[in-house]
């Protein structure tokens, strides 16, 4: 592993300012940024704790009484870092709009139905591999409000903590072939089309489960060339 951060690799992510993407306008920074060292508090604490992670946190269809509306869909992959080795004990975390593309949260009130059955938040802890997964059902498009006719495509975020705040990092993990890519600011203020795609799962026959959950493989580069695109904002 090298010890030296690899800046050109920050290319692979959004610019702070993506005019088409508008409320970016508000929230670049429109001086230069000024390095900031981190303190002995940054680097070392507070962690989130392995005690906090439950058994079946990850499955996000069996934290109520009832099965949720829509597909169930089985998302996996490993956490990985520049040359390709897994991170370990590293903490997921996912949130996500229903199947009908609506999120639990007092802002969301365009007019799809909420689904009693279906929070839209699940964690989960990478193994010794770094190989994490979770079990939820795929999400639908929503508008945005962003322009006429704005919709986002289907996706679903997702944070990845090392051993301190400072070092979360969060993405966004879209499904093949979605017919809005074209359309969606956010998608695009990735300028390079390589790591844009970075950012799209790919279907996995192999560990779809026959009768039961098509699955979806979604592997995270922490940095490097090959790194996956991170938000900057």
């Amino acid at each position: 592993m090298t010890f030296i951060y690899p800046v050109d690799s920050n290319k692979a992510h959004p610019l702070p300012l993506s005019p088409e993407y508008k409320s970016s306008i508000k929230r670049a920074p429109n001086k230069p940024l000024i390095p900031m060292r981190h303190t002995l508090s940054e680097l070392t604490g507070p962690v989130y704790g392995h005690e906090t992670v439950r058994d079946g946190d990850n499955d996000l269809t069996t934290q109520h009484t009832g099965e949720p509306l829509g597909e169930r869909i089985i998302v996996h992959g490993h956490v990985r870092d520049e040359d390709g080795r897994g991170v370990p004990d590293t903490l997921v975390e996912i949130w996500q709009a229903n199947a009908c593309g609506r999120y639990v949260h007092v802002r969301d009130q365009h007019p799809a139905p909420l689904d009693p059955n279906f929070t839209g938040a699940g964690r989960t802890q990478s193994d010794a591999s770094g190989y994490y997964r979770f079990v939820t059902i795929k999400p639908g498009a929503y508008p945005w409000g962003n322009h006429h006719n704005a919709w986002r495509p289907a996706h679903i975020h997702l944070s990845v903590f090392g051993h301190s705040f400072v070092t979360r990092l969060v993405t966004q993990m879209y499904f093949p072939g979605d017919p809005l890519f074209p359309f969606d600011p956010i998608f695009n203020s990735v300028p390079d089309e390589t790591a844009r795609m970075r950012m799209v799962s790919s279907f996995d026959l192999e560990n779809t489960k026959p009768e039961w959950a098509l699955c979806y493989r979604f592997d995270i580069v922490l940095r490097g060339k090959s790194a996956t695109p991170m938000e900057t904002k």
